[in-house]
């Protein structure tokens, strides 16, 4: 990372991607001043989360916890100790396999068997090529790596109902489902209303401070707290990042929409450009992926020269299979918004080179 880039974004008056930059003020008015506090996860402004994303997502309960590596793996172990079987069926590019140093093996000596093309979403013929009865089926909604790609409707629920006719739970990876929600054009609560659990985030696509949920039924909410104990997630005092994810959901959510409508004016602006490839195209949630044929170094100083007129775009681009190529990762949020596509097509063409 370019560290001269970076020391210019505070002095950026507008950001190209999400909800601009996280500053600390910004973050801490998500706080209301009336916050109750909990002690060690009971009470307060945190079960207050909790029953609002229950019954948000149609479940009977919910549990806060501080990471989303923390909830996803205590929910499926919970589901693996209840079926006396060890492996979770998922797509090779799940945030299991991707980011999380093989914590779920090492830690709780479970296997994560991927199935699919890394290229495409998890879709049901592919569950044909799994004999082995698993403990549960692992679904990310959208598919954050593949560009917020989600799978047809109709092939979702044909997925869980194969996981259901083998005696495996299904269990979402809703980091962004609430950016899945404005895709499928349905409500949180029908989507997670196919799974057995659902896991979602609160610093992602709602800008709120770290933390997430964990719902599904009762007895398995109560054994996901136990694991957040043993885990080291039972902090004396939650209740920052829960007043902070109340804040964020009641104001972000219904936008999501909106946010959608975005991505695909973005999509529509930048197609044409040369060296410009959108992923998916048109964007199917409130984010995108774009492929910029340029290098690296070409990339930085156009970001920087951006930065110095007070546009924060990227800290730097992702390498890809082709060196004259790199990636980058625009989440639509309030910043997208308030830019003019125009600016945002500028920007992009900039960035491409083609400025």
């Amino acid at each position: 990372m370019d560290d001269d880039l970076t020391a210019l974004r505070a002095g950026c008056d507008r950001s190209l991607t999400g909800h601009g930059e996280w500053r600390a003020d910004q973050l801490l008015a998500t706080i209301p001043p009336g916050s109750a506090p909990d002690r060690y996860g009971d009470g307060g402004v945190v079960a207050e989360l909790e029953a609002e994303v229950a019954e948000l997502l149609g479940m009977p309960a919910a549990v806060y916890l501080p990471s989303g590596v923390m909830a996803q793996q205590a929910a499926l172990r919970v589901h693996a100790d209840a079926r006396g079987r060890r492996t979770v069926v998922c797509h090779p590019e799940s945030h299991l396999i991707r980011h999380e140093e093989q914590a779920f093996e090492r830690l709780h000596g479970m296997v994560l068997r991927p199935v699919g093309n890394r290229y495409r979403p998890l879709l049901r013929a592919d569950l044909d090529a799994v004999a082995e009865q698993p403990a549960a089926l692992l679904v990310e909604l959208p598919q954050r790596d593949l560009g917020g790609r989600l799978p047809p409707w109709d092939d979702l629920v044909e997925q869980v109902a194969w996981a259901r006719q083998r005696g495996a739970a299904a269990h979402l990876d809703g980091a962004r489902l609430w950016e899945a929600s404005a895709g499928y054009d349905r409500t949180p609560a029908e989507i997670a209303g196919l799974f057995d659990t659902a896991y979602v985030s609160f610093y992602k696509g709602i800008g709120a401070l770290a933390g997430c949920c964990l719902a599904g039924p009762d007895d398995v909410v109560a054994q996901v707290r136990e694991w957040r104990r043993r885990l080291g997630g039972t902090l004396f005092g939650m209740w920052p990042g829960a007043a902070s994810a109340l804040t964020s959901l009641r104001r972000r959510l219904p936008l999501m929409p909106a946010y959608l409508a975005r991505a695909r004016e973005v999509a529509d602006a930048v197609r044409d450009l040369p060296g410009v490839t959108v992923v998916p195209d048109p964007p199917q949630t409130p984010m995108l992926h774009l492929l910029l044929r340029t290098t690296p170094e070409a990339f930085t100083a156009a970001a920087r020269t951006l930065a110095e007129d007070g546009l924060w775009t990227w800290p730097q681009a992702m390498p890809t299979g082709d060196p004259a190529v790199v990636r980058v990762e625009l989440p639509v949020g309030d910043a997208t918004l308030a830019l003019g596509v125009a600016d945002i097509r500028a920007a992009i063409a900039a960035l491409a080179g083609r400025g």
